[in-house]
């Protein structure tokens, strides 16, 4: 039978606290998340990385000193090896793009695994420049580094699910029972809530924002709410320069002088780490008693719920029985022509 190697890209995060610093050191030295000139980027990626390092220590603190993400994502790993069982012989790798596990470590497991075909799928529902771009150039480069043999092995991969039906199904059997909790304190306000981009980095064309609406409506669709009163947001804006919005804040505040109760989803993670477990759970929980919000109800993230694991799998089937690539999943067009960082306008 056929060997199938899928490999599953994230972020990452620390994993204790001496690996902060370095963590973020990496993160700013990814020129397409700082988007400086490259002979001052090392010098800036550290400078940054140490003055922020011990807030980011204290948020890690409250998570007990490191971040979920790498066991979330070998639960989704797990799960979605099962879900592939009757493909062959299916080996699910993970690809952390700055901390462990990293692409180089992942590629030497690779190759020794020695795989008839590969496939790409990054933990990122909404394609942008600074995730899913970010991921994949590091995989090519280091694959033509280090196991060039690699590169001539099949290998497909998908740009985003960001209204996959898994996805949307797992995101909207999450959200009915904190809506329904909600209910009780009056009618509630969905907050469907995503990780925010410098606003220059969309209006470069990274259809990051537009796909993250693409979700948001279709969550709506699947709840089939009736009057449903929900915003698209995002959350965790750093540094001076302009952001998306409106801001996660700025909803949550608004809530309350509305004296409605607030659900918020993310819509963009799928696995809990600082951003869901601090940001939202204990920074922006507060932020809504101080505002008067009369409930706070977050939902979690999809992480291996069995809908997203079954649409992962259903991507990990149509990539398949392609052509080597990166695509769109089954039945998605590529994104209007304005978000020109859309890999499927760049193919053309």
């Amino acid at each position: 039978m056929s060997k199938i190697a899928v490999i599953l890209f994230n972020l990452g995060g620390p994993d204790s606290p001496a690996a902060v610093e370095p963590f973020l050191r990496n993160l700013f030295s990814d020129p397409r998340i700082l988007r400086v000139p490259g002979f001052i980027r090392a010098w800036l990626a550290a400078r940054i990385a140490h003055k922020r390092a011990p807030v980011a220590q204290e948020i890690y603190a409250q998570m007990g000193g490191a971040s979920p993400i790498v066991p979330n994502t070998e639960r989704q790993a797990a799960a979605l090896t099962t879900a592939l069982a009757d493909c062959g012989t299916v080996r699910c790798f993970i690809a952390m793009r700055y901390w462990q596990p990293r692409c180089a470590a992942m590629l030497r497991e690779l190759a020794a695994f020695a795989p008839d075909r590969i496939i790409l799928l990054p933990l990122y529902p909404q394609y942008s420049t600074t995730t899913t771009e970010s991921s994949l150039a590091e995989y090519w480069a280091e694959l033509t580094l280090q196991t060039p043999a690699l590169a001539r092995i099949p290998t497909s991969g998908v740009c985003c699910y960001h209204r996959d039906a898994g996805f949307i199904a797992a995101l909207a059997a999450l959200t009915r029972p904190a809506y329904a909790q909600a209910q009780a304190h009056g009618r509630p306000r969905l907050l469907l809530s995503a990780h925010g981009l410098p606003e220059k980095i969309v209006k470069a064309g990274d259809p990051y924002q537009w796909q993250c609406e693409q979700t948001a409506q279709a969550l709506v669709a699947a709840l089939n709410i009736p009057e449903l009163d929900w915003v698209n947001c995002y959350q965790s804006r750093v540094g001076p320069l302009r952001w998306i919005g409106p801001a996660t804040e700025a909803e949550i505040a608004r809530a309350g002088h509305d004296k409605v109760p607030v659900v918020l989803v993310p819509i963009a993670f799928v696995s809990e780490h600082s951003e869901t477990l601090v940001e939202l759970d204990i920074e922006y929980r507060h932020l809504a008693e101080k505002s008067g919000v009369p409930a706070y109800h977050r939902v979690p993230t999809v992480s291996a719920e069995p809908a997203f694991i079954a649409g992962l799998a259903q991507q990990v089937r149509h990539l398949l029985a392609q052509d080597s690539g990166l695509h769109c999943p089954a039945g998605q067009t590529p994104c209007p022509a304005a978000h020109r960082a859309c890999p499927q306008r760049a193919i053309r």
